[in-house]
């Protein structure tokens, strides 16, 4: 009896050390983790992820195994994965509940503010080993986002608008990522209150809300129609050409890269500013 106690003592042990090692086949589902896995240095233990993860290069070879519209479960389990990174608001709820129910280690992502990204990262520095990495970008990201804070905060206020989709029109309001970043560079959004995070807004009330500055994000990779705003000459941005058109994969994406975005949308967002405060 003794000794059974003792093996089945080594057996959990061995168990609890099997679970908690560290991922080394990782199934990441989102753009995001993609690039946060790179960051921290394990993106080569990925050995799938979904369509639209282009950063860093290496990133494009990677198998795909769905998009935001459905993953293919069996490629996954063929894929024999240790760690599944899951995009909680990014993939089909019934495909993550079918992983979960065949056993799989899924770990949910979610973040919703700018401070999650530092929080996450250390996550995956866990699930992963790379925890100094980790601890390292993270800390990183609460320094970027303090500095910015800190030269933002006191300035005076821009009137933006914020052109994420041009038909429909659309643009970002409550806790939308943007929104959150338009607050950390002292901007005042006069949708930031609209019913969701982004609304469908009438051109009649963006002209009504006379922006000084019009930002029209666009993707590198994937380029899109502007909104051809010349033909409002009464609004302030169109009038004095302030217009800012930063990278989309930067400022919407949940990853480290975002504070460079956010670094220049700030920049842009303050040129203007000074522009409107040389001609009062």
């Amino acid at each position: 009896m003794y000794v059974r106690r003792i093996v089945l003592c080594c057996c959990v042990l061995f168990a609890v050390k099997a679970q908690a090692a560290p991922a080394q086949r990782i199934i990441a589902l989102s753009p995001h983790l993609v690039e946060q896995l790179f960051s921290i240095g394990v993106g080569d233990n990925i050995v799938g992820t979904t369509d639209h993860a282009d950063y860093p290069q290496q990133a494009k070879n990677i198998p795909r195994v769905g998009n935001y519209n459905q993953l293919q479960v069996e490629k996954i389990l063929a894929l024999k994965p240790d760690l599944i990174l899951a995009w909680t608001d990014g993939n089909p709820p019934a495909d993550l509940n079918k992983l979960r129910q065949l056993g799989l280690n899924v770990v949910d992502s979610n973040p919703l503010l700018l401070t999650d990204i530092a929080k996450e990262l250390r996550l995956l520095g866990q699930h992963t080993g790379a925890v100094d990495e980790a601890e390292q970008q993270a800390v990183l990201m609460e320094q970027g986002l303090a500095e910015l804070r800190q030269s933002y905060s006191s300035k005076a206020k821009v009137v933006v608008f914020y052109e994420l989709w041009q038909q429909p029109l659309s643009t970002v309001a409550q806790n939308a990522w943007p929104q959150q970043q338009l607050e950390l560079c002292g901007a005042t959004n006069p949708f930031a209150n609209a019913v969701g995070d982004y609304p469908q807004v009438n051109l009649e009330h963006v002209v009504a809300s006379q922006p000084q500055l019009i930002i029209q994000p666009v993707s590198v990779n994937e380029p899109r129609a502007l909104l051809d705003w010349s033909r409002w000459p009464a609004i302030p941005a169109v009038k004095y050409q302030q217009f800012s058109q930063p990278d989309s994969d930067l400022v919407h994406r949940t990853s480290s890269r975002m504070l460079q975005g956010v670094r220049q949308l700030c920049a842009d967002i303050h040129k203007t500013r000074q522009f409107f405060a040389k001609k009062s």
